[in-house]
């Protein structure tokens, strides 16, 4: 039965029409909001809304990037069962593109007014731009660590008992967590509207519209590396290996906590997450070199 709907909800066609798709929603979505912050502006709506996704042109990209994050969540799930690699790197993948996101928001609200620095708005933009770069730098190296292995993987049919069992394990969770993130997804978006006030008083005021979805869904991958590292010990017990799976897991962790904070701590955590899954990644390579004697 996983078998089947793996075959229906996570094969190549089906990843390339759910491409196009999202591309064409994300497009006529950035249109949409454009159109609703023009006639907001010109006064056309009948009612003013005066949240800060609402006020300039320039927060309509917030909402086709939204799209594209629903696409790389899909893909998260697609190259579960395929490398290990390419899932954690569409993790970091994932909560970079949410802070390129909260820049586009950070620049509708930049004051030019005054000291610079005075203004928390203008320190966060700062810190997501020295953010992004950083991110970009350390996925490049997360990747380029492991990119022909990654490339061997793909193209690889694996015959081991033990590894097919866990490739089949991880087509089973990669299954479930279709219907998971979407029953999450509709559930963030309902208890999102419900915290709408009405609209003259702003939308969603003193909710942070970053943190939907993703704070629950960083949650269900922590359960789910935790599996993983569980389940990869019918397969191996190299150290290394263990080793670099906990610390996969620790390094969503701590992704997961910087929902809870903002600022400068945020920014923080997030990179810490992503170097310390690089740095536990470049330690495990250096294990794999030192290729210690069979009867070890």
């Amino acid at each position: 039965m996983f078998e089947l709907f793996y075959a229906k909800l996570l094969d190549e066609k089906t990843k390339k029409l759910s491409e196009k798709f999202i591309i064409n929603l994300a497009i006529v979505s950035f249109l949409l909001h454009l159109a609703v912050i023009t006639l907001n502006d010109l006064g056309l709506l009948g009612i003013a809304i005066t949240g800060e996704l609402f006020t300039n042109p320039i927060s309509a990209i917030y909402t086709p990037f939204s799209f594209i994050l629903v696409y790389e969540v899909y893909l998260l799930i697609y190259y579960l069962p395929k490398s290990m690699t390419i899932y954690i790197g569409k993790q970091y993948e994932i909560i970079m593109l949410i802070v390129i996101r909260r820049l586009y928001k950070d620049l509708s609200n930049i004051s030019l007014d005054g000291n610079w620095f005075e203004s928390a708005q203008n320190l966060q933009f700062i810190y997501d731009i020295i953010a992004t770069v950083i991110l970009f730098l350390l996925i490049h190296f997360f990747y380029s660590m492991n990119k022909f292995r990654v490339r061997k993987l793909l193209k690889l049919t694996e015959t081991r008992p033990e590894l097919v069992r866990f490739i089949k394990f991880k087509k089973s969770l990669a299954v479930l967590l279709v219907p998971t993130f979407i029953i999450i997804a509709l559930f963030n978006v309902f208890e999102w509207a419900s915290q709408v006030s009405e609209l003259e008083q702003g939308i969603a005021s003193g909710l942070d519209v970053n943190a939907v979805f993703f704070d629950d869904f960083f949650t269900v991958l922590i359960l789910v590396d935790v599996l993983l590292v569980l389940f990869s010990f019918a397969h191996t017990d190299k150290f290394n290996k263990v080793i670099r799976n906990s610390g996969f897991v620790i390094s969503t962790i701590l992704v997961k906590l910087s929902f809870s904070v903002s600022g400068l701590q945020n920014v923080l955590l997030i990179i810490s997450a992503v170097a310390f899954g690089v740095i536990i990644l470049w330690i495990h390579k250096l294990f794999e070199k030192n290729k210690l004697p069979a009867n070890y």
